[in-house]
């Protein structure tokens, strides 16, 4: 797990290095012909080590890395002058006789031909990848703005949903604080989502904004860490939020000494939430089943899931379970070991 992980890190990083090269030096641009000479000089200066390692090694091994970066970085323009400086040098500077333009072996001819046709190989398949990148960077900034734009859209709508509900709703004020609560707590979570560039949430975020107005010494979350994709984080934030607010009015969060505490863990495809009360008043099932139980008993049988209550002496537990998609699952893998994590206010 250690080794994927600092691959993944070394990965970001040459992603990062090359993201802010091709921003620097544009396709074309004089900055890329200046480019692509300054790595023929570098190659130059790295042959030259290899020949005084090795003097049987090939004169053009330098080259071919330094055509390809020059073409993925600059296009066919700035590809081509990487091969054709780097092969001229290198037929002058370590081809027999030495600082000779000269040919005097048909392997070093066959050699300086091969290194042409691979280079020209090398530079249009650079620049098509170069192409295929900048075309998805583009897409994915395209991306970013319409998300952004539909979650400012989204967050206009749900306050003017609010203004309509405290208007037409002044007059029943419990059932507008349930309301209005509960349009909060999809706010919230759509802000983990916005801030995840709409790839959802995960777990944990979500149930410290839940349960974040609470003494945090009274809460803990603890378990597996798991993305789940924005649908699936509503839902839970929804669940986590109504059992929240039962247990404050209820529950154990009604008395200073109430402790909960929300564990996580995957098994195969379904992720397994539990909700334990302790330490609370006595609790017992309710008389009539209204819309927060409605809303436990059946959200998740949409995702494959269920949810199962028990009233308990000690308080409420309740045990979710969903599947998840493929790659929700993968995204857990790293944080199955760590530690418990306490809420904050």
């Amino acid at each position: 797990m250690m080794q994927a992980s600092h691959g993944r890190n070394l990965t970001a990083l040459v992603d990062t290095i090359l993201a802010r090269l091709r921003r620097n030096i544009p396709a074309g641009s004089v900055q890329a012909f200046s480019f692509a000479l300054a790595c023929v000089g570098v190659a130059t200066a790295f042959e030259f080590w290899i020949q005084w390692l090795d003097p049987q090694a090939s004169p053009l091994i330098a080259y071919y890395p330094t055509v390809a970066l020059c073409a993925l970085l600059g296009g066919v323009g700035p590809g081509m002058l990487a091969a054709l400086t780097g092969g001229v040098t290198a037929w002058w500077a370590f081809t027999l006789p030495a600082y000779s333009f000269s040919l005097e072996r048909n392997g070093d001819k066959v050699t300086l031909v091969t290194f042409a046709f691979v280079s020209a190989l090398i530079v249009f398949v650079s620049d098509y990848f170069r192409r295929a990148t900048k075309r998805l960077e583009d897409e994915e900034q395209l991306r970013q703005l319409a998300v952004q734009e539909l979650a400012h859209r989204l967050k206009n709508k749900i306050a003017t949903i609010q203004a309509i509900i405290s208007i037409q709703l002044r007059e029943h004020p419990e059932i507008r604080k349930d309301i209005l609560d509960r349009l909060q707590a999809l706010s919230a979570t759509d802000r983990l989502i916005e801030e995840a560039n709409g790839q959802g949430a995960f777990v944990r975020n979500i149930a410290e904004t839940e349960l974040g107005p609470y003494v945090a010494s009274r809460v803990s979350i603890q378990g597996t860490d798991v993305l789940l994709p924005p649908k699936y984080a509503l839902t839970v934030a929804l669940l986590v939020h109504e059992l929240a607010t039962n247990s404050a009015k209820y529950g154990s969060l009604s008395k200073p000494e109430g402790r909960v505490s929300l564990s996580s863990r995957m098994s195969g495809e379904l992720l397994y939430l539990e909700w334990r009360e302790t330490a609370g008043p006595t609790v017992s099932p309710p008389g009539k089943t209204g819309f927060g139980v409605r809303l436990l008993s059946r959200a998740l049988q949409q995702f494959g899931g269920g949810t199962e209550m028990f009233f308990e002496s000690s308080g409420l537990v309740c045990k979710m379970r969903l599947a998840l998609p493929p790659p929700s699952k993968s995204d857990s893998a790293e944080n199955d070991n760590e530690q418990p994590l306490t809420a904050t206010t």
